[in-house]
């Protein structure tokens, strides 16, 4: 009886010894023992919108520039990376929701480009604004690569290459890190258009990004509600002193935000003040990023005084300014001795001449 008893005991000693391996093991027998210490690194996209969300590792040591060397840090599939098993929830019961840990934290992919607007890009040639429109689309970037000169020493196609580079690499589609770093450093200070400005701030977002998680990969997404990065006006025009302008006179239309290839407008466009179209193609004074002054001559109108605007249009686009001049009417053009052009004593009849000076 005793032996019987002892024996009854030992067999529900190995059922619960069994039940808890199979609780540790996730429940169906299933899963593999932990093996001490680490957590799990997954990188999974999160919810869907304009910055998808992922699970990457915690960061650790100093924080460097986005071009500096990335800090070392535990990545899936690296020797030192350990899973952790996770425990069954007692029938009954629901399983409870995934939480951030010491070691995991919910991030946000990097933003990408901001809109440009699009050029019109009329002569269909590769240039930094069109291809900054073609890297919108980050499934692009390595047909964008491919036509952006690889020897350039203008920075802004210095700065849209490392971005190509950088957004093959964060997307596992290749690239390459230390090439985006390279530019990145390279065009430091030097982007001068408000398109290459935005490329080099999402530049150094993405160097800032792989520092940081080195092994992780993001999928970057646009988002068609941004701000633009261009904002396309004109800026001033310039009299050259007092309030109002005669026809003849010469004035100066600056325009800013360009966020197209300048030659073209300066090829294709039109300038108009009072709604009339100067004749022939705008003439340049100087230019400088995405800053263009362009140099106009008013023409005559219907009536005077006028307050009129003036337009730069170019490819469907349009910069205007209203009331930015007030014309007034011509003035009578005087004679080198200060009368009012007519010689003493001269008088004019149509075709016929006078001289009324005798005695």
């Amino acid at each position: 009886m005793a032996i019987s008893l002892g024996m009854r005991v030992s067999g529900l000693l190995v059922v619960g010894a069994v039940a808890v391996a199979v609780a540790a093991f996730g429940g169906d027998g299933s899963g593999t023992p932990d093996r001490g210490g680490g957590g799990t690194t997954i990188v999974t996209v999160g919810p869907s919108s304009s910055a998808r969300p992922f699970v990457a590792p915690e960061p650790s040591g100093p924080r460097e520039s986005p071009a500096g060397e990335a800090n070392r840090t535990v990545v899936p599939g690296s020797p030192s990376h350990h899973s952790r098993t996770a425990t069954a929830a007692p029938r009954g019961t629901s399983s409870p929701t995934p939480s951030s840990s010491s070691g995991n934290r919910l991030l946000k992919s990097p933003v990408w480009l901001p809109p440009g607007p699009v050029s019109p890009d009329a002569d269909s040639a590769p240039d930094p604004s069109s291809v900054y429109d073609r890297l919108r689309d980050p499934r692009h970037c390595r047909a964008a690569l491919g036509v952006i000169p690889g020897s350039s020493s203008d920075p802004e196609w210095r700065v849209l290459r490392a971005l190509a580079d950088a957004c093959l690499a964060v997307q596992g589609e290749g690239g390459s890190w230390s090439a985006a770093a390279q530019g990145y450093a390279g065009a430091a200070g030097k982007a001068g258009t408000c398109k290459g400005r935005a490329a080099y701030a999402v530049l150094g977002a993405l160097l800032d990004f792989h520092r940081r998680y080195p092994g992780a990969n993001a999928q970057l997404t646009t988002d068609s509600g941004a701000r633009p990065a261009c904002d396309y006006r004109i800026a001033g025009v310039e009299t050259g002193g007092g309030t109002q302008v005669r026809p003849g006179d010469t004035v100066a239309i600056e325009l800013r935000g360009t966020y197209f290839d300048q030659a073209e407008l300066l090829r294709s466009g039109s300038v108009f003040i009072g709604g009339h179209r100067l004749a022939g193609a705008p003439v340049v004074r100087s230019r400088s990023g995405d800053r263009l002054v362009l140099s106009a001559v008013v023409p005559s109108l219907d009536r005077y005084p006028q307050r009129v605007d003036v337009a730069v249009r170019y490819a469907g686009t349009e910069a205007r300014l209203r009331d930015a001049l007030t014309v007034a009417s011509p003035a009578a053009v005087p004679s080198p001795d200060g009368s009012s052009g007519t010689p003493q004593g001269v008088l004019t009849l149509g075709p016929l001449t006078a001289d009324l000076s005798g005695p």
